[in-house]
């Protein structure tokens, strides 16, 4: 019997095979990539171990009997289980770098991280020098490790309140051989550090809402939901963190926190916090930073 891959015999035939399945399927994307092409593309060349950002040279590529088995499995499997092309493949990518995923951690595409792999974009962060960073809800510890390669001379605290996500966290630390740099602890957000205090602190937290949380696709149910789940309003840690982060702050210190479209309920919650909203290549208003001056007095809510 005649098999779809004796039809399909280019890699370009199987992203092409690949984005009309993915699109007639009606699978949910947002973890690294943000539509079918992205997604098949990753998919496809890291299934060949080609480089996972240059599909042109190898487009027309014959690809041998093993190698079209393989990539229509992998097709499939993403279409019948829902999962993330980063849990099947194991990795995720930021700007370049590559970090270790799996069930435990929720897939890393911090909008944080693509200011802390841009020299540029990071450029308000630069204008003194940082010698202590603490990473809060550091998950797979994909920002904590770019804080680490931005500011080599920064020491890293980063906190992560599950226990399996740190251990994922470990081997990604471990992997970039910062181990001397970065400090691993588990607990809740401030909890673990004291009373030390930083020139920089950095959260991607849980931001979803609780009602956007319980209509989740498959993709993103498959996620841990507490690196989800931020309450009602999805600012619950965020106010923690608003509220804690003056204790933990050198008085020329910053707060850098992403919050996804909180953005309007902060700023009428907050009227007196001078917050400065950084865009980024993928997003805008989503990511603020706050000086530690203003969060002395400026965190109290309005009445």
């Amino acid at each position: 019997m005649k098999k779809i891959t004796d039809d399909l015999r280019t890699l370009r035939d199987f992203l092409r095979y690949a984005v009309s399945r993915f699109r007639e399927a009606g699978i949910a994307y947002g973890h690294g990539a943000n539509d079918a092409m992205d997604e098949a593309a990753f998919l496809l060349l890291w299934g060949l171990h080609l480089p996972i950002d240059r599909m042109d040279p190898f487009a027309d590529a014959r690809l041998t009997r093993p190698e079209r088995d393989k990539l229509l499995a992998l097709i499939e499997r993403r279409i019948s289980t829902r999962t993330p092309a980063a849990y099947i493949t194991g990795e995720a990518w930021i700007k370049g770098h590559s970090f270790v995923v799996d069930e435990r951690v929720i897939v890393p595409r911090s909008f944080i991280g693509e200011l802390l792999a841009d020299s540029e974009a990071i450029l308000p962060l630069q204008t003194r020098e940082i010698h202590r960073v603490l990473d809060l809800c550091t998950g797979s510890g994909c920002l904590a490790i770019l804080a680490a390669m931005q500011f080599p001379g920064a020491e890293v605290d980063a906190v992560e309140l599950s226990p399996d996500a740190a251990e994922v966290a470990k081997r990604n630390i471990a992997d970039y051989g910062l181990e001397s740099q970065v400090r691993l602890l588990t607990g809740d957000l401030f909890a673990p550090v004291g009373a030390a205090r930083y020139d920089l602190i950095i959260s991607n937290p849980p931001y979803v809402t609780d009602e956007a949380v319980a209509a989740f696709p498959p993709e993103f149910a498959s996620e841990p939901r507490m690196a989800h789940a931020g309450g009602a309003d999805g600012l619950d840690i965020v106010r923690r963190i608003l509220a804690g982060a003056a204790a933990h702050l050198e008085p020329d210190g910053e707060l850098l926190v992403e919050v996804g479209s909180g953005q309007l309920l902060l700023a009428n919650e907050f009227p007196d916090l001078p917050f400065l909203w950084l865009d980024t290549e993928q997003s805008q208003g989503e990511v603020f930073l706050l000086p530690a001056d203003a969060l002395g007095n400026g965190s109290k809510r309005r009445r």
